[in-house]
């Protein structure tokens, strides 16, 4: 009977799916009047306008799903030079990439304020181009969200205030909470019952990503204690060579209940290393996008690593080849070129 449910609920997702959210690829036009910032006629952003959560689905403003596909920058400390105008626009119209991570460690943020300053100009470039971008305060090596509540408030307080009526700015509020004794309802639920009224005060209605214990794995363990507000996206990120069929069930469960966003996926091992997989990388995607599941890919970067998208030095303002591109990088490319599974 589980499995029968599973199936009906992921049929009836497909079905959504295939007749109201290829509007990214068919051209199919939503009307966006309500969307608030400067976007390019026929974007993504002017055509699906602010996004809103409505059956456990991402959805534009027309209540259509919704599914985006683009790439988390590296470390904005170590990788900042690829926060570039060019880079973005070339992602954008080349590649169609339809949303855009920025992630501002809070390590790196806290040692360094003007990293933001590299974090507004992708914010401003995916306005330019009419992409969406997901603002990111990437908890990882704080491991448990709350010794960065108070930062994070004043962070988002700030960041709100600023993009108040920018349609396509998107808030993901702790990339990765980690830690044996880091749980859903001792760290990370009070942590986003803090920081989203913060962001709710200064732009309401707007979208909020929150991450999940276990290095956004539990998305199981928060869909069945889930938060009280609207337009709410619960993360789950995975590396394929690591995280498989296990991982892809606690999808499937929690699916029933939330919605859910991939802010973070690569084709290699956890580490960043080993890979790239393309058949595990393959048989990711699919099931993701069979279920209207939107993701970013891990990185746009020249890091040391084979998640990243680039080879070392190549350049930060886009116009990439094959020859530029690591085998991971060649693998996201087309697969962003390629229509969504579903």
């Amino acid at each position: 009977m589980k499995t029968g449910l599973i199936s009906f609920t992921r049929g009836m997702r497909a079905w959504r799916w295939g007749l109201g959210a290829l509007g990214l690829w068919v051209g199919m036009a939503v009307d966006a009047s309500a969307a608030s910032g400067n976007y390019p006629k026929g974007s993504p952003v002017a055509r699906h306008g602010a996004l809103q959560v409505r059956e456990r689905q991402l959805c534009d403003q027309a209540g259509k799903p919704v599914l985006l596909r683009g790439m988390s920058t590296h470390d904005l400390k170590l990788f900042g030079r690829f926060a570039t105008r060019e880079g973005v626009r070339f992602l954008a119209k080349e590649w169609h990439v339809t949303v855009m991570r920025p992630a501002l460690y809070v390590t790196s943020f806290r040692e360094d304020p003007s990293l933001e300053q590299k974090l507004d100009l992708i914010v401003e470039a995916c306005e330019e181009n009419g992409i969406y971008c997901i603002i990111d305060w990437h908890v990882l090596f704080e491991h448990d969200p709350l010794t960065t509540q108070a930062d994070a408030i004043a962070f988002f307080k700030r960041k709100a205030a600023q993009y108040r009526d920018k349609t396509h700015v998107i808030y993901e509020i702790c990339n990765e909470p980690n830690g044996a004794d880091v749980t859903w309802a001792g760290s990370v639920k009070p942590f986003a019952e803090a920081v989203i009224p913060v962001i709710r005060q200064e732009a309401p209605g707007s979208i909020v990503i929150v991450g999940t214990p276990t290095w956004s794995q539990d998305v199981d363990v928060a869909a069945q204690d889930p938060l009280a507000f609207e337009n709410v996206l619960y993360a789950i990120h995975f590396y394929v060579g690591t995280h498989g069929a296990e991982l892809r069930e606690k999808v499937r469960v929690a699916s029933n209940r939330v919605a859910l966003f991939c802010s973070e996926w690569g084709t290699t091992l956890a580490t960043g290393d080993g890979g790239p997989y393309p058949y595990e990388s393959k048989q990711w995607m699919d099931f993701l996008e069979s279920f209207g599941i939107s993701w970013c890919n891990w990185s746009l970067s020249d890091a040391n690593e084979a998640s990243a998208l680039l080879r070392p030095g190549a350049s930060d303002q886009g116009g990439w080849t094959d020859a530029d591109l690591t085998d991971s990088g060649r693998f996201v490319k087309y697969r962003l070129l390629a229509p969504p599974a579903r």
